[in-house]
């Protein structure tokens, strides 16, 4: 499957993305006109080093209101996670009790701004129902002779290694683990925070080994584990992630040029997954052509049931950085949903600057919201649902879950003419991860459904509001298969014409990820797809999409 994966990309990416005539339209181009997942993890970095992308002034009040219009833009381009910058170079955007506050803030490192950026940033996220991670730069300490270098230096003097200007915490000392424990358990600790982003965890590509690679990756995977194991001791639903370098290695067919993660510069950012110290990755494919696909694919196919978002080169969109033309990043957002994926921006300042009209079009591509998809292998059940819920003169209104045990800290709210509400459909998420047990709603002739989920993403069943008896919609039940095709009903059968009016079939998990298109007919083929229950969509020609039942594959 992966080499026709390959073949597949490398003839159609190769030469600019022009299907052949005659051919049915392709999945890739499908997935902006039709089809928005309901999970997908959608990030941006945003950066303090310096101020690049925030903030632009040294006056607290100013900065407080760029940040706000920013994240409020950020939102409207369907974003869900904002990684924010949170220890730079041994310097720290919020007060720390280990390092010094950095310079961006007030032209001066050490000075305290007078409030306390990084939890502005997580407030203003979760009123927005976005998630906020905070962002530690780890191995890099910055210049030699700059403050948090210098105070890194004079509190550990065995502990940074200088390459020409710069100083670098070194991996193979034990303490550089446990320092860098602390700094991510301050964090945790203190802060309401959804995950911790982990930039640089590696050996500098400078570094000169005097170690084996297999030792080299040993001591890496050392730090990540002792910080996970601090951050999920504190706070097990706190997101652990990192931003591995593009390419994980070289494939059997594409090599990476020497620059990958696992050889070059010891990341085993794919074990890390597997053995659950990682429960997302955000590698950093700032490629384009063969040098993005391939490695796009095993990223995919390496993913151990956990999330994945590409991140995108779109600064290379900017004149000044490099000769990309919006139809690349296109194409890759689009080959990324397809397989699975989700996308991150690299960086805020060229998203919103909205250079080539990237940011048009990730309004347009992410028109719908997504939900961060929910952690894997998390024990216990999600929570109840939310009961009583009721609407009067635009506001709608329920109460928490019976059980208190399960109390959830989000609730997700949807809405749409049919009854009853399909959660599954990401056109009807109205709002998400809202915390109070009210919404303001602006039509009342929806029907409506409120959903609980907990810290770990795992949501309840809906509690359903019917307030339009319009037509009711039943999902057609369908039967187990041992690889051979699903039957679908035929569009002529009785209530179920209009609803089976499409021309393309989804195959989604349970979770709402896509899984593959099939042309519409009247059986659908499960070749490829792995044992296991998934549900059936069908692809209106208007757009519009129903669940129309369920099947299990169970092969002998």
């Amino acid at each position: 499957m992966r080499y026709i994966f390959l073949l597949f990309f490398s003839l159609l990416f190769s030469i600019g993305g022009n299907a052949v005539s005659g051919q049915i339209p392709l999945a890739s181009s499908l997935s902006e006109s039709y089809y928005s997942p309901k999970y997908e993890l959608r990030a941006v970095w945003l950066t303090t080093i310096g101020g690049i992308d925030w903030p632009h002034s040294y006056y607290s009040s100013t900065q407080r209101e760029e940040l706000r219009q920013m994240l409020d833009r950020l939102k409207r381009a369907g974003v869900n996670t904002v990684l924010f910058q949170t220890r730079i170079r041994a310097t720290t955007v919020y007060p720390s009790q280990l390092e010094p506050w950095d310079g961006c803030l007030t032209g001066q490192p050490g000075r305290a701004p007078g409030y306390d950026p990084l939890r502005l940033c997580i407030d203003l996220c979760h009123e927005r129902g976005m998630e906020c991670h905070a962002w530690v730069v780890t191995i890099p300490v910055g210049k030699w002779n700059a403050t948090g270098c210098q105070q890194l230096r004079q509190r550990y003097p065995k502990l940074i290694k200088r390459i020409d200007d710069d100083g670098y915490m070194d991996p193979e000392q034990e303490l550089t683990a446990t320092y860098l424990a602390q700094v991510c358990g301050e964090i945790v600790r203190n802060y309401d925070i959804d995950g911790i982003h982990l930039d640089y965890i590696r050996y500098p590509e400078t570094w000169k080994m005097k170690v084996s690679r297999y030792e080299g990756r040993a001591n890496i995977t050392r730090i990540v584990r002792r910080i996970n194991s601090v951050v999920k001791g504190l706070k097990p639903w706190v997101k652990m992630s990192c931003s591995p370098v593009g390419k994980h290695d070289d494939l059997a067919r594409y090599r990476s040029g020497g620059w990958n993660a696992r050889t070059a510069v010891c990341q085993d950012a794919q074990e890390w997954l597997r053995e659950g110290i990682m429960d997302q990755l955000y590698p950093m494919m700032y490629f384009r052509g063969n040098h993005f696909y391939p490695f796009a694919i095993d990223w995919q196919e390496n993913a151990y049931g956990r999330d994945i978002a590409g991140g995108l080169g779109i600064y290379f969109l900017d004149p000044a950085e490099g000769p990309w033309t919006l139809d690349i990043v296109e194409r890759e957002m689009n080959v990324l949903r397809q397989l699975g994926l989700g996308h991150c921006y690299f960086r805020a300042k060229f998203l919103l600057d909205n250079i080539k009209g990237v940011y048009d079009f990730a309004c347009r591509f992410d028109a719908t919201p997504a939900l961060v998809p929910p952690m894997n292998g998390v024990p216990g059940r999600p929570p109840q649902q939310p009961v009583q819920i009721g609407l009067k003169g635009g506001l709608l209104t329920w109460l928490p879950p019976t059980s208190p045990a399960q109390s959830p800290m989000y609730y997700n709210v949807y809405a749409s003419e049919d009854y009853p509400v399909d959660i599954s459909d990401a056109r009807n998420i109205v709002a998400t991860r809202i915390t109070n047990t009210h919404a303001t709603v602006n039509n009342i002739r929806m029907n409506y459904a409120v959903t609980a989920m907990d810290r770990y993403g795992r949501e309840s069943v809906p509690a359903q509001l019917l307030v339009n008896a319009g037509p009711a919609y039943k999902p057609v039940e369908i039967a187990i298969t041992d690889g051979r095709p699903v039957r679908i009903p035929d569009t002529s059968v009785g209530t179920q014409t209009s609803v089976l009016d499409a021309d393309f079939i989804i195959i989604e998990t349970l979770a709402g990820r896509q899984v593959a298109i099939r042309p519409y007919g009247k059986w659908v083929s499960v070749k490829g797809i792995p044992d296991g229950t998934y549900q059936l969509r069908t692809l209106g020609r208007k757009g519009r999409n129903h669940r129309v039942g369920f099947f299990s594959i169970k092969r002998h």
